[in-house]
């Protein structure tokens, strides 16, 4: 048997096998394009903030002290600050509840949009494990792994066996453009090609970090390629493994106790005059007897690492101790978050989540136009074998 038709055939068997969750994965990879963009959105719309001209917002120390008022049973340990004065502030505590706050009044405005959060983490779930819970959810996660494996071989398969084997100029169109057909068979074949051809590199790239996402091998690979050695931490979403203490970890972040508020506005106000232009800032809340703090400012959107960067200012002098840019990461860990980011498209934007958004609307239309394919072949081999009889 010939290596193309032997292709043809594996290709085939792997779109029919595993179709069904990669078009649950598409459909909700799709609905969740925007899913960052939609829930500030949705809080900004909800929780509106609406500060006269003249209004100055509430000092951290401040907006931290009527939060405790406010709810004295939670226990503050993050706050991020927006510099676009109708968003609002947002407060988690230590049970890793988010609550939105007024940054002029201190008034609790509320959780955010919990439905729409609620919808996007219903997609998360079906997206990563099938929608599947507990213990089971590593049978889900082994299910999407294996299928996103198969994907990555059905599109780098699919676009061998779609060159043209004579670059003719009918050959060319039949692959490069929708056709007007006269059977659904021919519509079929023809949309199967278009989608397939143009959207192969974005597919070949949300399919692969896909991959890397699924297994620890496929993470490790990417450390490897850049030349560094994988650290214990990463690996498909949901598995205990390892974690390494970050630098707000280790510079002791109030999860049970009352934080010490002693010099903060000071050192905010540093950080807003060292820092030119910025989106947010984050910081953790110093538990008592902590010589750090650490801030987190975003420059960009809030869904780009490489805008991202972490500073850690010593809370008695006020000197910075350390700056950590994405560009100053080890080079496979840069690597490996382009990856993850790579894979909803966030790491180049708006654009980038649009075109990982149609790559996955595409995959749908792959999916079902192979189905129809497939099962128009099977029928035309059962009729000539029912006639043969």
């Amino acid at each position: 048997m010939k290596f193309r038709k032997i292709l043809f055939w594996s290709h085939l068997i792997c779109g029919v096998a595993a179709g069904i969750v990669i078009t649950i994965m598409s459909v909700t990879g799709v609905l969740l394009t925007y899913e960052k963009q939609m829930t500030a959105r949705s809080d900004q719309r909800l929780y509106a903030v609406d500060p006269a001209p003249d209004a100055t917002p509430l000092s951290a120390e401040t907006l931290i002290e009527e939060f405790i008022k406010a709810r004295p049973d939670a226990v503050p340990v993050n706050v991020t600050l927006a510099a676009d004065p109708r968003t609002p502030a947002s407060i988690r505590n230590a049970a890793n509840e988010t609550i939105l706050v007024n940054p002029y009044t201190g008034e609790i405005l509320g959780p955010g949009a919990r439905g729409i959060r609620k919808f996007f983490r219903t997609m998360t779930d079906l997206h990563r494990w099938l929608a599947l819970s507990g213990e089971d959810r590593r049978i889900g996660r082994a299910l999407t792994g294996i299928c996103n494996l198969a994907f990555l071989f059905i599109i780098i398969s699919g676009f061998y066996l779609w060159w043209p084997r004579r670059w003719t100029r009918r050959a060319l169109k039949s692959i490069l453009w929708f056709r007007k057909e006269t059977s659904s068979k021919a519509r079929d074949f023809n949309w199967h090609h278009v989608f397939g051809f143009w959207c192969t590199v974005p597919l070949i790239l949300v399919i692969a970090s896909a991959v890397v996402i699924s297994y620890p091998w496929a993470s490790d690979l990417v450390f490897r390629m850049a030349g560094s050695q994988p650290p214990a931490g990463f690996g498909p979403p949901g598995k205990s493994k390892p974690q390494p203490k970050s630098p707000a970890a280790k510079a002791g972040i109030a999860r049970t106790s009352p934080a010490d508020l002693e010099g903060l506005d000071d050192l905010v106000a540093g950080i807003r005059n060292r820092t030119d232009e910025w989106d947010t800032i984050s910081f953790q809340l110093p538990a008592s007897g902590a010589q750090t703090v650490s801030f987190s400012v975003d420059a960009g959107s809030g869904i780009q690492p490489q805008f991202r960067s972490t500073i850690i200012v010593d809370r008695k002098t006020e000197d910075i101790l350390r700056t950590e840019s994405f560009g100053d990461l080890d080079p496979g860990l840069r690597l490996r978050i382009w990856v993850r980011f790579v894979h909803t498209g966030e790491y180049y934007g708006f654009t980038g989540q649009t075109i990982a958004g149609i790559a996955s609307a595409a995959s749908i239309i792959l999916v079902w136009t192979g189905f129809a394919l497939s099962l128009r072949r099977f029928s035309a081999w059962n009729a000539r074998r029912t006639n043969q009889a």
